[in-house]
């Protein structure tokens, strides 16, 4: 009875106050975050792709087969997932989330992270967040990885750690540089604060979008270097290249 009148009133509000599409502002009805068009908009992930870094493939009978990137040059983490690919459409659904204090998007984008990346998470020990530097998140007020990882921790019911995994350089920002200049960039960039919390740890770790991989792998380089046994990423996008 208790769940029929909660059903009766959240269908009430829906008529009332109606909730708005994330990305063009059209009314929406129900609890879906997007209106169907703009939603039609994203190329999801599915499972088919690389089985290292997730790389997508068209063909079916690809599945399961490592693509050449990761075959020349294996990633430093294990395995990649992400919930679509970063395009111009993608791109305007997560600059504000990361840039414009749309920090109310967290679960909607939280979700479908989980949905990508459900099984690493229910193996992980730990879910970490790619840090900041402190001048940088003095300037933006929040890390969006950060806010993406705690939710995902709670909903995975895992431990999510923070600060353990620090950026001790304050680098640029890397937009415009090439695969070879972020791996520069990004260098020496990141500590282990406290070794012995992740030592022979499963480690899930959180970010926005994947590029070139520079940011997760030296993550990962120095989290393995500290003792984890295992680091796996899950992100919200990656670029399909």
């Amino acid at each position: 009875m208790k769940l029929f009148f909660s059903n009766i009133v959240t269908s009430f509000l829906n008529i009332v106050m109606p909730g708005r599409c994330l990305q063009c502002g059209r009314i929406v009805y129900g609890k879906s975050a997007l209106c169907a068009t703009c939603f039609s908009k994203i190329y999801f992930l599915a499972r088919q792709g690389c089985p290292r870094c997730g790389r997508p493939y068209d063909l079916p009978e690809d599945e399961g087969m490592v693509c050449p990137v990761c075959l020349t040059k294996p990633p430093v983490f294990h395995t990649l997932r992400s919930a679509f690919i970063y395009n111009k459409f993608s791109r305007e659904l997560i600059l504000p989330f990361k840039h414009a204090d749309r920090t109310d998007m967290t679960p909607f984008l939280g979700n479908l992270m989980y949905q990508a990346g459900h099984d690493m998470l229910e193996k992980a020990d730990l879910i970490i967040a790619v840090p900041l530097h402190p001048r940088k998140l003095m300037k933006r007020k929040y890390n969006q990885a950060a806010l993406l990882a705690h939710y995902l921790a709670k909903k995975a019911r895992k431990r999510y750690l923070a600060n353990t995994l620090q950026r001790i350089i304050n680098t640029k920002t890397q937009g415009h540089d090439n695969a070879e200049q972020r791996k520069q960039n990004v260098k020496g960039a990141f500590y282990v604060k406290n070794p012995k919390q992740i030592a022979g740890k499963r480690i899930v770790m959180i970010d926005d979008v994947y590029t070139t991989g520079a940011t997760l792998n030296e993550c990962a380089k120095v989290l393995y270097k500290a003792g984890a046994q295992n680091v796996d990423c899950l992100t919200i996008a990656r670029v399909r290249g």
